[in-house]
């Protein structure tokens, strides 16, 4: 399609729009909140905002678009194009971060930059980084005690974003590192002077210097105030503080339009403030609220659920949202007895929709946290139903799962090269070769002096082979290795061929070795290196606490072990086109922004959704938000499931309803009882 530069003249404002986005799209100047319901037409409302403007004689370089996303940038600027006629390209629109280094560019002597700055992209960073720790500090990255490079990155990372301080930001959220507070200081001091002298910004510097430019140069921030005469901002929601700060003092005019849903905000762990949206007035204290509450995506019914999610929140710009759809099926509530038969009760659910018509690709299931999919994906793979995950990596194939495993795989199979190099390598001044240099060792002392391969590897004679930085961390892999021996040997001596019939005793003596295995494991050295590797360790280690009762399904390790590897393999084989009939399964985070025809919500126990963690440092405000993002992408159906029960580190718990299904009145859905 070509465009020109003749602005389109003929929409009809009121007749394409209706009441609510009509008022938000025609305000007069001014600052305004506009409060756009989950499904209101939010990107429609934005687009046709700016037709009106041109309409009334604004020019498009008087206009400043801002998003959170390329492609949400992208599709935003298509639209407008479409709609007005002109071409995208005359528009100041894109991310934050685009539009940040296109400032940069203008002025970045003026900050000491040199104009021709090289942007850094996350992994270069990281492993810029990572140098400046190694200069500073030469013995830091040999002690795998310390917190690796990508997590201080990270923790400096949301510092920077959320304005805090980083002893503040540390003693609050990593405690265990309170003592490294001087030291992550002069990294990140080292790692902000280098960066200048090789003349390289990284994503968080666009941000900090534009906003260093607005408030140390006020012949620079008058420019852009002047400028921009309106400004434009999607997802305010999800602005963090220093988002904010560049918003309100670039738009000092009180020339903001600032579009999102406090209901939606879900991403505060990654540094987005509600109270940028919701004390919006307190920083521009004329500026008027409208609320589109129209929904054109979901049934009454559904609907009438969302709004009630809402209730319990007082703090929040409450929106009544209305169906224009006609009337449909009450959302089920199906409470079942575990997992397992949860798992079974959404796979008939599919076969029977598939019967009335519908496609794979028309249904999504959602969870609160990734291990919650875990038999979701073991039955989906047994029956042959092609799904992806698109909340990230496959449970199974997650770098922390095969770390952990490999441990088992190991003490099971010596010969298993593989999976020894794979643990050896977490540690300091161990590659590739040098694992293997080490496995031939303990193999070649295991023929000389009749001990087990783990034996070997706790020797004094042995150790003194093993690299200097990496011996202390050795030790007490070792330690859990040999725990973990203990119990194979006592699966080995077990022939379970001479044992009389009775199912009741292979169940008590065999059943519960994997997850016995898994519960050692869990005691020993990993989950304490876990902390330092990755930033989310608390969510990784719910992980492999799950694999607790995914072990209690094997009667062996070995069975187990197979299971898994099979699992792992016949999934990384698939490959499924992304628009092709496949199932969804995805986190309610990942899920934000989409709909679906039909959607489950799964694990909606008390612990489970709302977390554990949420309920215990009393956060529940976000997870509800959650709650109400999830059930708000589904267009004709919802499903709700509940287990009863929960396998707590082997221990089967009965389980309370989330607290947010007990919120709700009973009349917004259909309660059923499975029993399996």
């Amino acid at each position: 399609m070509q465009f020109s530069n003749q602005l389109n003249t003929g929409i009809d404002f009121e007749e394409e729009l209706n009441q609510d986005q009509f008022r938000a799209v025609t305000a007069p100047d001014g600052a305004h909140l506009v409060l756009a319901g989950a499904g209101s037409g939010k990107t429609r409302t934005l687009t046709y905002r700016v037709a009106y403007l041109l309409s009334k004689g604004i020019l498009t370089w008087e206009i400043l678009l801002l998003t959170f996303t390329n492609k949400a940038a992208n599709e935003m600027l298509a639209r407008v194009e479409e709609l007005t006629g002109l071409d995208a390209k005359q528009f100041w629109g894109g991310t934050f971060h685009s539009i940040g280094q296109k400032i940069l560019r203008r002025h970045s002597e003026a900050i000491g930059l040199n104009s021709n700055f090289t942007i850094l992209d996350q992994g270069e960073s990281e492993s810029f980084f990572k140098e400046i720790i190694n200069q500073v500090d030469s013995f830091w990255l040999k002690d795998k005690s310390k917190p690796k490079p990508k997590l201080i990155y990270s923790l400096l990372s949301y510092c920077r974003n959320t304005q805090i301080a980083i002893a503040d930001h540390v003693n609050e959220k990593y405690s265990l590192f309170s003592l490294y507070i001087d030291q992550f200081e002069q990294f990140s001091k080292e790692y902000q002077k280098i960066k200048r002298e090789r003349a390289v910004v990284d994503y968080d510097d666009l941000l900090e210097d534009w906003l260093c430019l607005l408030n140390d140069f006020p012949d620079i921030c008058e420019y852009y105030q002047n400028r921009f005469r309106h400004i434009l901002i999607d997802e305010f929601q999800d602005t963090n503080t220093l988002q904010s700060k560049i918003i309100d003092k670039i738009g000092g005019r009180h020339q903001i339009m600032a579009v999102g849903d406090d209901a939606q905000c879900i991403y505060t762990w990654r540094g987005a403030n509600i109270q940028n949206i919701q004390h919006f007035r307190d920083r521009h204290l004329e500026a008027t609220i409208h609320k589109i509450e129209i929904n054109y995506r979901s049934t009454p019914e559904i609907l009438n659920l969302a709004n009630a999610i809402q209730l319990p929140n007082s703090n929040y710009f409450y929106k009544q949202l209305r169906a224009v759809r006609d009337c449909g099926e009450l959302p089920i509530l199906a409470s079942v007895i575990d997992v397992h038969a949860q798992a079974r009760y959404i796979l008939r659910q599919i076969d029977g929709l598939i019967e009335e018509g519908y496609y794979l690709k028309d249904m999504a299931i959602l969870y609160r946290a990734h291990y919650q999919s875990m038999d979701l994906q073991m039955e989906l793979q047994r029956c042959h139903l092609p799904y992806q995950v698109t909340s990230g990596i496959k449970f199974f194939e997650q770098a922390h799962i095969k770390d952990f495993i490999a441990q088992i795989r190991i003490v099971r199979n010596s010969k298993d090269i593989q999976a020894f190099q794979r643990l050896v390598m977490l540690m300091p001044k161990i590659g590739e070769k040098t694992a293997l240099r080490l496995w031939k060792k303990a193999s070649e002392m295991k023929k000389e002096n009749g001990k087990t391969f783990i034996e070997n590897l706790k020797m004094p004679t042995f150790i003194e082979t093993v690299p200097k930085p990496a011996r202390e961390i050795w030790e007490s892999m070792v330690v859990t290795l040999a725990d973990l021996e203990m119990f194979a040997r006592d699966d080995e001596s077990k022939n379970l061929n001479n044992l009389p019939s009775a199912p009741h005793f292979i169940y008590n003596n065999e059943q519960k070795k994997p997850s016995k295995m898994i519960e050692k494991g869990l005691e020993g050295w990993y989950p304490d290196l876990l902390k330092t590797l990755f930033p989310d360790a608390s969510r990784r280690e719910e992980d492999l606490n799950s694999l607790i009762a995914f072990a209690q399904k094997f009667t062996t390790v070995d069975e187990m072990l197979a299971q898994l590897v099979l699992v792992t393999s016949e999934t990384s084989n698939q490959s499924y086109d992304q628009k092709g009939d496949v199932l969804r399964l995805s986190t309610i985070h990942q899920a934000k922004g989409l709909e679906y025809p039909i959607v489950f919500v799964i694990g909606l126990a008390d612990e489970q959704f709302p977390l554990r963690r949420a309920i215990e440092s009393g956060d529940l405000e976000e997870e509800r938000r959650l709650f109400y993002v999830s059930v708000t992408r589904a267009k004709d159906l919802l499903y709700l499931t509940y287990p009863m029960m929960h396998v707590n580190k082997g221990i089967p718990e009965r389980k309370a309803p989330s607290r947010f299904l007990c919120e709700l009145p009973t009349s917004c859905y259909q309660a059923i009882k499975i029993r399996s």
